[in-house]
């Protein structure tokens, strides 16, 4: 399904307005992945980049050139382990917060 840019732009906009969403929407696509939904992890993630730190300065705090990031993280990208993390990590460094993985309580 394609996303409307009326609806990129509303998810731009509460992302700057409100830290505690834009927490929300990383941690999201993380445990996407994290679940085994790929597609749906990199999707989120994508769409975090655009409206925080941009694929130009996330490029050059991974040495990754933009176009290739935004390939990995599309629908058809497959990033590397390495360069998922690296990204990763530095999400979680500009937002100041640090996720773990727990066991489930099930």
């Amino acid at each position: 399904m394609a996303v409307s840019k009326s609806f990129k732009e509303l998810v731009q906009r509460r992302v700057a307005a409100e830290p505690a969403f834009a927490e929300g929407l990383l941690r999201e696509g993380i445990e996407a992945m994290l679940s085994g939904d790929v597609d749906a992890g990199k999707s989120i993630l994508r769409d975090y980049i655009k409206a925080t730190v941009g694929f130009e300065k996330l490029g050059e705090a991974t040495a990754t050139p933009p176009k290739s990031l935004i390939r990995m993280l599309g629908p058809r990208g497959n990033p590397q382990a390495r360069n998922l993390f690296s990204i990763i990590s530095y999400l979680q460094k500009q937002a100041g917060v640090e996720f773990h993985v727990t066991p489930s309580t099930r």
